[in-house]
């Protein structure tokens, strides 16, 4: 692996090229986002280059992270429209009471951080943050639906925004609709798009771009009328984006005159909590899919973050935090140290500088469904599912706090939203109050160093998302690399999020050269399969389900080995290129066994993993076999064409793969999708035999790390009878791969 790459000034010298074009990409995301979020808040739109820019500029000089970029996200979107609900008294000073609320947050913010308290953020309930988002995501929606439609709702009722949407759909601006439905378009299918031209730029840039086009078709430049089927509709210049002729121009100054009122205080409480979670979760998002598998320092990140917000409050700019979509950006494209995001922050002030009059004849319109698009994530049907997958207590928390916090506000939806999720726990855990909290704070948990070096950590009592800083502490006494065994068997019950953090142990501590082994849940019992679900000790013995009941008989009656068990023990999968930008986080139910007449081991196993990162990251489990053949073969990856499509890792089509085609075996080339490095090696493999082999039998995807085959067909958990054709399958697979003189 290449060395890490320095840091400071050494680093900006050395890496500034691969810095710098990464910082390009970066840019040219961040100037749509960065205007459409701010309108969207009811601010400015240059508040929100105003955020970008100073995220770029200042917070670099003073952060924990390497590769995140900072500046304004659609989190904030919803704390910005509370405070100025709260703060509006009818003197146009409602913008600037809310920068006074960003520069005390962003004072709050620094301080914490100074103070080492940047692990505040673990207490959160994982499933109340996601019921947070997907209100945020929900008010998104609700307000920038009209703005896209050409209809206005004066109502202060974000459900009545909703409803508005669809009764006025009559009355929608046929012309406005136009451009956001090729907007829409645009951003759905712009992933799918193989031309290499639609890629050279991101999507949003090529939706603000074809807009422009419309402007000019429809006249949007003078007040005028249009008619559609005879009934006419108004286009005009107030259609259109609004922004300042200069920079300076755009500079406004936070008013403290609220600061000694409640609302005031809302509004700094609700910025401070909502910048903080997210901008951490994102840094430890943005550690994982880092190359260099570098750590940020929370506490430092926070105060950066704060002092930026400090500043950028100061001047018209909105909170900033860390961007998960442009730091994701920002690595895929190459950037190997934090002056990236200074490049992007400098990228950004030039772009506005010399795209303003550009920028001037884009339609609100185009913005707005930017954001629909992007609300719409947050509060998908995906979102529901995945909660709901994760426990019905955990969808029981989403919808508490993301309906408490549409019908109230952010603070109160998140308080409310925790104090749900306490109640719900001493209820399973069926104890008083009192016992409940000494079951927390008194429960004996212990640290204990073993002889040979490694430690066990025995856990005890209640172990939810109020315990985490406890354990946190003890965590924090074992030096990296070591080995240590978590038992939670004296646990009456193990929290969603005190399992996240567990288990986020257990990978960093893996990576740095630790075996990591988390047991004693065996006699636990949970309402989901997700491996981090809520889990109480009610019985005490663990009971097999039907499914693992009939994968016991199978290795019974065919001597394979099973094991029920959670192996979190995933090393060698990361070794395939599918599981390399996937985090996995167990396998399960290992079945086992031997073709003993070829000398070839195989496994199969129920393995849980993620796609995505930080708050948009998805979970799917699905069953695949490990069969290592004991020979040297060619790297390569095989699957039928489209079927994985939103699986398919595309960025291998742009670092050296490409499809291979057989032109004597068209049918197998147009079935199938075929690549891999080294061209020359993958077609001697792929025999006569091999090749009729995959036409003629069930498809699979199949990938080879260099020695063994890793085989699935659909993400999801095979049956009984699927598990047994998944055997004969590999088995006559590995008759044709393996020579005959390793036979035995």
């Amino acid at each position: 692996m290449e060395a890490t790459p320095k840091e400071g000034i050494q680093g900006l010298i050395e890496n500034w090229q691969s810095d710098l074009i990464a910082a390009v990409s970066v840019a040219l995301i961040a100037l749509p986002l960065s205007l459409g979020i701010a309108l969207a808040a009811g601010a400015p739109a240059m508040a929100g280059i105003i955020s970008a820019v100073v995220g770029g500029l200042v917070t670099t000089f003073y952060r924990g992270g390497h590769v995140s970029v900072n500046g304004p996200a659609k989190g904030v979107i919803g704390v910005i429209l509370l405070g100025i609900a709260l703060m509006d008294d009818g003197s146009g000073q409602a913008f600037n009471y809310i920068l006074a609320a960003v520069v005390v947050s962003g004072a709050i913010q620094a301080v914490l951080g100074l103070l080492k308290l940047g692990r505040l953020a673990e207490i959160f309930h994982s499933s109340v943050i996601h019921g947070i988002l997907a209100a945020i995501g929900i008010i998104i929606v609700a307000k920038q639906i009209h703005v896209a439609m050409g209809t206005e709702s004066d109502s202060p009722s974000i459900i009545q925004n909703l409803i508005d949407a669809i009764l006025f759909l009559p009355q929608a601006n046929p012309f406005v609709v136009i451009i956001s439905a090729v907007g829409l378009l645009l951003l759905l299918f712009h992933s799918k798009i193989s031309n290499r031209f639609f890629h050279f730029l991101p999507a949003p840039m090529w939706v603000i771009a074809l807009s422009i086009p419309f402007v000019y078709v429809f006249n949007f430049f003078e007040q005028h009328t249009l008619s559609f089927f005879g009934k006419a509709y108004e286009v005009g210049p107030h259609l259109l984006l609004d922004i300042p002729d200069s920079i300076a121009d755009s500079i406004m100054h936070p008013n403290f005159s609220k600061i000694d009122t409640i609302e005031f205080w809302t509004t700094v409480f609700s910025i401070l909590i909502i910048t903080s979670i997210e901008s951490l979760a994102i840094a430890k998002a943005v550690d994982k899919i880092d190359p260099y598998k570098r750590k940020t320092d929370l506490n430092k990140d926070l105060t950066g973050i704060g002092l930026s917000t400090m500043i950028a409050g100061f001047i018209g700019g909105i909170p900033i935090i860390a961007v998960i979509i442009r730091s994701t950006v920002n690595i895929h494209n190459g950037a190997k140290t934090k002056w990236s995001n200074m490049y992007q922050g400098l990228l950004l002030l030039l772009f506005i500088v010399v795209l303003s009059p550009i920028m001037t004849q884009v339609p609100l319109c185009a913005f707005a469904i930017l954001l629909v698009y992007t609300g719409f994530k947050l509060a998908s049907p995906s979102v529901f599912k995945q909660a709901y997958a994760q426990g019905t207590e955990q969808l029981l928390f989403f919808l508490g706090t993301m309906i408490l916090t549409l019908y109230t506000n952010l603070l109160i939806g998140l308080l409310g939203g925790l104090l749900l999720a306490l109640i719900t726990h001493m209820l399973l855990a069926r104890m008083s109050i009192p016992q409940f909290f000494n079951m927390i704070y008194r429960s004996r948990t212990k640290l204990i160093q073993r002889p040979d070096g490694g430690f066990d950590l025995k856990i005890r009592g209640i172990g939810n998302f109020l315990g985490i800083l406890k354990i946190d502490k003890l965590v924090a006494q074992i030096p990296s690399g070591a080995d240590v065994n978590i038992d939670l068997s004296e646990t009456r019950l193990v929290g969603m999020t005190y399992m996240d953090y567990l288990v986020e142990f257990l990978k960093m501590q893996r990576e740095s050269g630790g075996k990591v082994f988390i047991t004693g849940l065996d006699s636990h019992v949970s309402s989901s399969s997700y491996n981090r679900a809520l889990k109480i000790s009610l019985t005490s013995s663990a009971k097999l389900s039907h499914r693992q009941k009939r994968l016991r008989n199978l290795a019974t009656k065919n001597d394979y080995q099973y094991n029920s068990q959670v192996d979190w023990n995933t090393t060698y999968l990361k070794e395939f290129h599918f599981f390399e930008i996937r985090p996995i986080e167990r396998k399960s139910n290992s079945l086992k066994g031997v073709f003993e007449d070829l000398n070839v081991s195989w496994e199969i196993s129920d393995v849980t993993f993620n796609e995505g990162q930080a708050f948009t990251a998805e979970t799917f489990n699905t069953t695949l076999m490990v069969l290592k053949l004991n020979k040297k073969i060619p790297v390569f990856t095989l699957e039928k064409e489209g079927v994985f499509e939103r699986f398919f890792d595309r960025v291998m089509a742009f670092t050296g793969y490409k499809d291979i085609d057989f032109e004597i075996y068209p049918d197998f080339s147009r079935k199938f999708l075929l690549m891999g490095n080294n061209e020359s090696e993958i077609r001697s493999f792929f025999t006569n035999e091999i090749i009729r082999f995959f036409e003629n039998h069930h498809i699979y995807h199949l990938e080879s790390n260099g020695e063994a085959l890793l085989i699935f067909n659909k993400i999801k958990l095979a049956r009984t009878d699927e598990t047994i054709e998944f055997i004969d399958y590999a088995k006559e697979l590995a008759q044709l791969l393996v020579p005959k003189k390793a036979s035995s």
